[in-house]
């Protein structure tokens, strides 16, 4: 492993992308410190110090590695990214323009970026505007009675609204900086960052409020799911398929043999977001009318916030599992894929081209989704378990979100920089 690491910095061009890497991250979470302009600084770190950490902005708050609740200029981190091209995947199976342009290749896919660049910027005023408008009224802080903002005015309101979006849009530059001159996926690495950033904290928080049995336990359990989640995301079916010989004027082509790779966490992460999401909005209008005597609100109130309620746990558990299905219904076309099979001479070995291709990867996507979605739900449910029967914390440092973005992306980077040590006859991370 070491030598590993020697060799990637001894290649010049390698060892500049990854210095590059480290400083776009480097810049990165320096402006997840800086505050936006009007914020009352002092006031802000009082109320965190005062508060518990999670609730309803936990995991907007993950992904802006703690800039959320602080009301930095990187406060609303990559989650209006994430959450505009989740839409935008789920519109190119709706609208047939954005099918087309799918299939169009290169050019397509640009067009599709552009379209994620603006939606970004669209969900990140409205982000910025709720966030500052619960910052003015004193409610994104609940249980504190000091002013988060200098002063209430509309100037100071739209300052801030404005520095957050352009934040995002700077976060969206610093992510294709690192795509197009660095190693892995520039966004996918901002958020492994922003994750990362808030595991310091969060650990020592178990070890200071519970001690170090306490904190033993929870270090124990998250090797194990560290160990888990590797084996399952690398966990793959292999579907052999052979590509029959032809000829086209002289030459002869095909002949070969290769397979499609059905991953087991087919969705990745996809399913634990929607999930999340939706059972924000009961919690969210709770919020907004805490001193409401509507039966329905006060239900929501008992069993659907907080999340170490046993109804809660079990929705979103049925949740991850169905959205896991609905996700990779729409990211994995059988159909197509049959289609292209054949129209290039490729079959299945024992299975006839067309409909029956079609039958057989449904019927085998449909059997690896199942323990695909249950392996999301169990491991998104660690940490409301936690905090139930241990009380570590309520944002519990190993919690399913966190390892699975954390896992994703280091074994994501770590075969991107293998491949490129093999092109030079270097060994590699993975033996």
């Amino acid at each position: 492993m070491l030598g590993a690491f020697a060799n990637a910095f001894r290649t010049p061009d390698l060892r500049k992308k990854l210095l590059f890497v480290l400083l776009i991250v480097t810049i990165f979470r320096l402006g997840s410190q800086v505050p936006t302009p009007g914020v009352h600084v002092a006031n802000v770190q009082a109320c965190i110090n005062q508060l518990e950490e999670g609730g309803l902005y936990s995991l907007i708050n993950l992904f802006s590695g703690g800039a959320l609740l602080q009301l930095t200029i990187f406060a609303l981190g990559i989650m209006p990214y994430i959450t505009a091209s989740i839409i935008l995947q789920l519109l190119v199976v709706v609208i047939p323009r954005l099918e087309a342009l799918k299939k169009e290749g290169q050019a397509g896919q640009t067009k599709i970026t552009q379209y994620t660049r603006y939606l970004t910027l669209g969900l990140a005023v409205l982000q910025a505007t709720g966030i500052v408008a619960l910052a003015r009224n004193g409610a994104l802080l609940q249980g504190c009675n000091r002013d988060l903002l200098h002063d209430n005015g509309t100037q100071t309101f739209l300052v801030m609204v404005i520095t957050m979006t352009a934040g995002t849009a700077v976060i969206m530059w610093l992510g294709e900086l690192i795509t197009d001159r660095g190693i892995g996926n520039g966004m996918s690495i901002l958020i492994f960052t922003q994750v990362v950033a808030t595991f310091p904290a969060s650990l020592w928080s178990v070890k200071t409020s519970q001690g170090w049995v306490t904190f033993a336990i929870v270090m124990v359990i998250g090797l194990v799911l560290v160990a888990g989640v590797i084996f399952i995301e690398q966990a793959q079916r292999r579907i052999p398929v052979q590509y029959a010989r032809r000829m086209v004027g002289r030459k002869m082509f095909g002949g070969n043999s290769t397979y499609i790779p059905l991953k087991v966490n087919q969705a990745g992460i996809i399913p634990v977001i929607f999930a999340s999401s939706l059972l924000y909005l009961p919690a969210m209008a709770v919020q907004f009318n805490p001193d409401s005597k509507n039966p329905v609100l006060d239900f929501i109130n008992r069993y659907m916030v907080g999340g170490d309620h046993p109804l809660y746990m079990a929705i979103y558990f049925l949740l991850i599992i169905f959205f896991t299905y609905f996700y990779v219904s729409i990211t994995f076309n059988p159909v197509e894929v049959a289609d292209n099979m054949k129209k290039y001479g490729g079959f299945i070995p024992g299975i006839r081209a067309g409909k029956p291709t079609e039958d057989y990867l449904s019927y085998v996507l449909s059997r690896i989704t199942f323990p695909g979605a249950l392996y999301l739900g169990l491991i998104s449910l660690v940490p409301l378990v936690a905090f139930a029967m241990i009380q570590a914390n309520q944002n519990f440092p190993f919690g399913g979100t966190s390892i699975l973005i954390m896992v994703g992306v280091a074994l994501d980077t770590v075969k991107q920089i293998e491949s490129q040590l093999q092109q030079r006859n270097y060994e590699g991370f993975l033996r």
